[in-house]
């Protein structure tokens, strides 16, 4: 079923996002996620792509497997920034043949250990030239990525909302945004990007914090500000593992309760291939 579809049936709508396990031990970890999250009944779940399309035969038939061994509905992460139109094409044709309808259509990072081919020679050189290849073969709903506090690269919020817009123009179906700690951010974007006349539907994303090296880590790498009352009830407990997930489990469930309160369609959570968080958010949503 296409995530469009889904959103149109039932609201508040939740997600889940895994990346490609590496070592054996990270995928009978990764089997056992999945496994201990199917009684929660996702309505959908997306799997990443390597920087660069690295192992994007493995992330292919890793999210063929999702949804045709485990029953969950997928949405699979597909970057260009690196790949040519024909490696493109035989990619789309594996996820057809797959049965996937969703995709998240990105640009990309570019690939640290590879060449890097100058961006007038690329076949795509923004995912708005992904997304227009992709409407035009029919049958995928398209996912698009946005920045509450903008992308790291744009020089302005204005300017990265102007992106996304051209990305709805495109072909876009909805719009997933990257990890937030502050509502207000998310709230500010949607405002704004209705503004301009993006109607489409904005999931908030949201991570459950593990430990305090990991968000100083995530929000220096996306963007993302933690506000200053959380980072000092982290840091109060940071060398106790078990009181910082909690912290970060009471700040997430007081997030989602006050984005589905005031109108986001759904959340998507990320899991970083691990359920225990997560878990834990959902019982304290229900509750």
């Amino acid at each position: 079923m296409k995530v469009t579809d889904i959103l149109k049936k039932k609201k508040p709508v939740f997600s889940f996002e895994f990346f490609l396990p590496k070592s054996p031990e990270a995928k009978q970890q990764f089997q056992e996620t999945l496994e201990k999250l199917k009684p929660f009944a996702p309505d959908f779940v997306s799997l990443t792509y390597g920087a660069g399309g690295s192992a994007r035969a493995e992330t292919v038939e890793l999210a063929g497997e999702i949804k045709n061994k485990h029953g969950f509905e997928t949405m699979m992460h597909l970057t260009c920034v690196a790949h040519s139109k024909p490696e493109i094409a035989a990619i789309v044709k594996r996820v057809k043949d797959l049965g996937i309808e969703n995709i998240l259509a990105l640009r990309g990072d570019l690939p640290k250990d590879a060449p890097v081919t100058p961006l007038e020679q690329r076949d795509y050189r923004f995912a708005t030239d992904l997304i227009k290849h992709l409407k035009g073969l029919d049958g995928f709903c398209l996912g698009v990525a946005g920045y509450p506090e903008k992308h790291p690269e744009a020089p302005s919020k204005e300017k990265d909302l102007e992106h996304i817009k051209e990305k709805v123009a495109a072909g876009a179906d909805f719009i997933t945004t990257q990890l937030f700690f502050d509502n207000q951010d998310y709230f500010d974007f949607v405002d704004k990007a209705r503004a301009i006349g993006i109607t489409l539907h904005i999931i908030p994303g949201i991570m459950p914090i593990t430990n305090v090296t990991q968000v100083q880590r995530f929000s220096a790498m996306c963007g993302a500000k933690v506000p200053a009352g959380l980072l000092k009830d982290l840091e109060s407990v940071k060398n106790d593992p078990r009181a910082v997930i909690d912290v970060s489990i009471r700040h997430a469930v007081k997030q989602c309760k006050e984005l589905l309160a005031k109108g986001a369609p759904g959340i998507h959570f990320y899991t970083l291939n691990r359920s225990a968080a997560t878990r834990e958010i959902l019982k304290g949503l229900k509750s």
